[in-house]
């Protein structure tokens, strides 16, 4: 157990909130986070259970005759995190409190959703998680990451499948690892299959990209590289200091995720530092970060090899803060909208395509992106639809999906902004209970797989 001064103990807050509170208040949980990190830090440093925590979520037998209900795996998105990060302050609010069978995996917060979803794999099956030889020499990192030297739910399969809700881009992530299953594209796992996912839930998933990527820095040209100056570029410096100083008790309360780009001072170096920093290495050079993949283009280049399988459950919720007034789309209901996301709201909805750049795919209009929520398009969060639209059907209750189809996207519009279901649970008030008791039970009692029946021998 650490012992601080208390000077000692001032000195770490301030860094720690600074860092963490730079890095997310220009993009989206900001202050909703920052208001929690001194209690959180508080947490870390005074309490002893975070690390047993998180062996203790792994699954294993139960006494209550549940074994075989399939856990629900929360899968966080951007700047997020999972079971003990940040003092133990919770990414779904306290969500996974509903359930007795709820994972939450801390995946990397700003890597890429490829690297994302070969980190779920392993966390959940166990091992060290591999990104696999020809992905890691082209974007130039090691091969090998994390150890899980016990996986949260080693029994996986298609016998024991799973329930996977995703926030934001952890949506993207549950489909790209879906498709992995289904490719058999883990070594050593040659039984793999789509069927190992039971449901897929989104809460504004981000499936089509997002417009707001343009905004903060990326480049309409070709969705890939960063403008010269711009609030993305202050990101990535902030991100290859922090984890080049690698200290310790800060990447143990919270980490980005880069760790197999080893760009720590006693493995980059100073040289390394200055490397990282002219863009010449590390993720942000090579684009396997999280960003590229929000444009639109990059969400057309994973999705045009994602598929929408026929035995697996699928459900979204897209959620939007603006309206019509006069004609115009607008930002709607300005006290609800967190006041840092009520700018990007305005920015959104009043977003032109440049004239002289090429639109991201034919029959693009920008009008069909002005809805969103302040940090993605409704329309990219509804179903994968784009460069091919996936079966799916808007339902306005969530009784109008009964009895639940495989195959199909149902999904329904919810009035709020992109946080209004994660970290506070307080700004959803009684929403959040609604949202969160409709999935869950949507995933025990309306989602499963029918095995046939066999005949009755006399």
């Amino acid at each position: 157990m650490f012992r601080f001064s208390v000077a000692a103990l001032q000195l770490i807050e301030l860094c720690v909130s600074s860092v963490v509170h730079l890095l997310y208040g220009f993009y989206i949980f900001s202050s909703a986070v920052a208001g929690d990190l001194s209690l959180a830090l508080n947490d870390f440093l005074f309490k002893s259970n975070i690390e047993p925590s998180i062996r203790d979520e792994k699954m294993g037998g139960s006494a209550n005759g549940d074994d075989d209900l399939p856990p629900i795996v929360l899968v966080h998105g951007i700047f997020g995190f999972g079971k003990g990060r940040l003092g133990g302050l919770s990414y779904f609010a306290g969500a996974e409190k509903k359930d007795e069978k709820v994972l939450v995996p801390d995946l990397g917060s700003l890597t890429s959703i490829y690297d994302r979803a070969r980190e779920l794999f392993y966390y959940l099956k166990g091992g060290q998680v591999d990104y696999g030889e020809e992905h890691s020499k082209a974007c130039g990192h090691a091969q090998f990451g994390r150890v899980y030297e016990q996986g949260h739910y080693p029994q996986w399969d298609e016998d024991h499948p799973i329930h996977f809700v995703g926030h934001s881009a952890g949506a993207q992530v549950i489909r790209v690892l879906q498709q992995m299953l289904a490719d058999k594209a883990f070594r050593g796992y040659e039984n793999t299959s789509e069927n190992w996912v039971l449901s897929v839930t989104a809460l504004s998933g981000a499936f089509n990209g997002t417009t707001r990527a343009y905004l903060d820095g990326m480049q309409p040209e070709d969705g890939r590289s960063m403008k010269a100056i711009c609030l993305l570029q202050l990101l990535r410096i902030g991100v290859i200091v922090y984890d080049w100083m690698d200290i310790p008790i800060l990447k143990y309360y919270y980490s980005f995720g880069f760790d197999h780009y080893n760009m720590s001072w006693k493995k980059a170096g100073v040289w390394g530092l200055v490397d990282l920093l002219l863009g010449n290495s590390g993720p942000f050079a090579s684009g396997d970060w999280i960003l590229p993949d929000l444009t639109i283009q990059g969400s057309l280049r994973l999705n045009s090899h994602l598929n929408t399988f026929p035995s697996t459950y699928y459900f979204s919720y897209a959620t939007k803060r603006t309206g019509n007034l006069l004609g115009r789309t607008v930002p709607s209901n300005i006290l609800g909208i967190h006041p840092l996301l009520f700018i990007r709201v305005l920015q959104m909805c009043q977003w032109r395509h440049p004239p002289d750049v090429s639109p991201p795919f034919k029959g693009y209009r920008d009008e069909e992106w002005w809805d969103n929520d302040g940090a993605l398009n409704t329309v990219s969060m509804t179903h994968p639809k784009f460069p091919v639209e996936h079966p799916s059907r808007f339902v306005v209750e969530d009784s109008e999906c009964q009895p639940l189809q495989p195959g199909i996207w149902y999904y329904k519009i919810v009035e709020g902004d992109h946080i209004l279901f994660v970290v506070n649970r307080e700004r959803a008030g009684v929403q959040f209970d609604v949202m969160y008791d409709s999935i869950f039970e949507r995933c025990r009692k309306h989602a499963f797989r029918k095995l046939p029946t066999m005949p009755d021998h006399v």
